[in-house]
């Protein structure tokens, strides 16, 4: 697992990816993903996700469905146009900051 503090840093990226590679998306759902892509290494806590898919909504990057499920409500998020746009720039600086990173500390990533 991984410090919550290099989480933190990155969990808006991680977030507008996943929800740009796999559509519409309730919570938990996306914590499972996230969970399953990194191999159980990153490990979403309610704590940290709704805050971020909260700020996220209120920069107009993200919409919400409130869908009934029997009894049960359940709150879907999804990428606006614009939040899909600044998903694919936000991915291509991180991959360039990592690429940075690998330089300054002098190590080779595969």
């Amino acid at each position: 697992m991984h410090s919550p503090e290099l989480l933190k840093g990155t969990l808006q990226t991680i977030l507008l990816k996943v929800l740009k590679d796999h559509g519409k998306m309730y919570g938990y759902e996306i914590t499972q993903r996230v969970k399953e892509l990194s191999g159980s290494r990153l490990l979403l806590t309610e704590g940290a996700l709704y805050p971020t898919l909260h700020k996220l909504e209120a920069e107009g990057l993200l919409k919400t469905e409130i869908v009934m499920m029997g009894k049960r409500v359940r709150k879907y998020y999804a990428l606006t146009f614009q939040g899909r746009s600044i998903a694919k720039d936000r991915v291509a600086e991180f991959v360039d900051f990592i690429k940075t990173m690998s330089t300054v500390l002098q190590v080779h990533i595969n």
